[in-house]
Formats: C-alpha cells, sequence, structure tokens
C-alpha cells in the first residue's frame, strides 16, 4: 500500500513537473518567435541598406566620371577659345599695321599730289623730267664709280712711288688704317697666301700686313698681286715666327696716318 502512494506521488510529482515546464517552455515561445522575427527584419533593414548604399555609390561613381569628362571637355573648349582669341588679337594686330601703313601711303599720295599741283606742270612735263632725273643719277653714279677707280690707281702708283723716291721712313706703301682681312688660302711650299681684301677696300701692291691670331704675331707678308677683292702676298723671311693657318687676321704693317 505504501508503495502504491509512493508510486502515485512519483507520478504525480513527474505531471507536476512536466506541466511545469510545459507552462514556461509555452511562455518563451512568443519572445524567442519575437527575438526571431527582430532579427529578421534587422537583416531584411541591413540588406536594403547595403544594397541603397551599392546604388548610391555607383550613382556617384557615375556622377563624377560625367563631372571629369565635362572639366575636360570644358578646359579643351577653353584652349579653343584661347587660341581663337590669340588669332583674333594677331589679325588685329596686323590690321592695324595695314592701316597705319596705308595712312601713311595715302599722306604720302596726297603730298605728292599736292606738290606736282603746286609745280604748275603737265603731266607729260613730269615723266619727262622724273626720266631726265634717273638718267642724271645713273650718269652720276657711275662717274663716281670711275673717280674712285682713278682714285685708288692714284692711290696706287703713289704708294710706290712713294717707297722709291720718298724719304728713308716713307719708303714703305702706306695701306689704310682701316683695312682689315683674313688668310683664305695658304701654300706652305711656296711660302704664300691669299688674303679677302683686294683693291675694292684699299689693298696696294707692294704693302706689307701683319698676319695675327688671337691677338699674337705669326708673320709679315707683302703684297705682291691685287685683284678686285683679293690679294696674292709672300711671307717675308725672318718675319715667320709661326704657321700661318687659314682665318689668321691681316692688318697693314705701316698704317696711312688719318
Amino acid at each position: 500500500m505504501l508503495l502504491r502512494i509512493c508510486l502515485i506521488v512519483a507520478i504525480l510529482a513527474g505531471l507536476g513537473a512536466g506541466g511545469l515546464a510545459y507552462y514556461e517552455f509555452s511562455t518563451q515561445i512568443p519572445q524567442i518567435e519575437k527575438q526571431r522575427n527582430d532579427e529578421k527584419d534587422a537583416k531584411v533593414q541591413e540588406i536594403a541598406a547595403h544594397t541603397k548604399t551599392k546604388a548610391e555609390l555607383k550613382k556617384t561613381k557615375s556622377d563624377l566620371a560625367q563631372t571629369q569628362q565635362d572639366l575636360a571637355d570644358t578646359k579643351s573648349e577653353l584652349t579653343k577659345s584661347e587660341a581663337r582669341a590669340d588669332a583674333q588679337s594677331k589679325r588685329a594686330d596686323d590690321l592695324a599695321t595695314k592701316l597705319t601703313k596705308t595712312a601713311a601711303d595715302l599722306q604720302e599720295a596726297s603730298d605728292q599730289v599736292a606738290a606736282y599741283k603746286a609745280s604748275g606742270l603737265t603731266p607729260d612735263e613730269v615723266v619727262k623730267l622724273d626720266k631726265n632725273l634717273k638718267e642724271a643719277q645713273m650718269q652720276i653714279a657711275g662717274i663716281s664709280g670711275e673717280r674712285e677707280l682713278w682714285h685708288r690707281r692714284w692711290v696706287s702708283t703713289n704708294a710706290r712711288l712713294q717707297k722709291y723716291e720718298g724719304d728713308e721712313e716713307e719708303r714703305y706703301v702706306k695701306l689704310p688704317s682701316e683695312l682689315k682681312g683674313a688668310v683664305v688660302v695658304v701654300d706652305p711650299k711656296w711660302d704664300f697666301v691669299v688674303l679677302n681684301i683686294g683693291e675694292d677696300k684699299g689693298a696696294v701692291q707692294d704693302g706689307e700686313m701683319l698676319v695675327s691670331r688671337d691677338g699674337k704675331l705669326v708673320a709679315k707678308v707683302i703684297i705682291r698681286s691685287v685683284q678686285k677683292d683679293r690679294s696674292i702676298a709672300n711671307i717675308v723671311p725672318g718675319w715667320k715666327l709661326g704657321e700661318v693657318i687659314e682665318g689668321d687676321v691681316v692688318t697693314p704693317a705701316h698704317p696711312a696716318s688719318s
């Protein structure tokens, strides 16, 4: 009997414990479901926010690329505008220069017309006068050239004459003090050189020239033959202090006084 009572008590205790456990579990289920739902909603919201952020980032990158392209286009257009502005400025300067020249030409033409009117000459008389003037100028130029030629010949002849008939101190051919030239050809075998100065510069036969390089005397030469634009000279014995080369400078050894 006691065993049965103990068994019944044990069964009732088990049922009570099971009921209590069921009661506790049944009260926690809604909380668990609510927590699960809250976590699910939070995750959904997080995914949505992430998706939105990615979309916004993509759009921002696209806007940035477009902005950079717009900036590059703007710079290119600015460069073109500056080039056009420079071209327009240059064109304006050219036009201003041409306008100034045209105004000067117009003033000159106006002055010539005024002078022509003041002269009282007819057009045919003006043409004839201009022709005569040009012919006279050509004759004057010819006479001047011939006079210069005869003058050079007189200087050359007089210089050579002084060498033989002048005083001891004057027995040198005087050359123009400003005469200056250079050696263009050298013949070391026969000791003669060609100078780039001739009759047109005042070179005279038997004139002596000093040859120098970098301010140092190299030799002395004496002119033996004179042509219009060049001379041939021999190196004076005893005056060869070094080898004469092309490009050496030559100046008068006995310059005429100014």
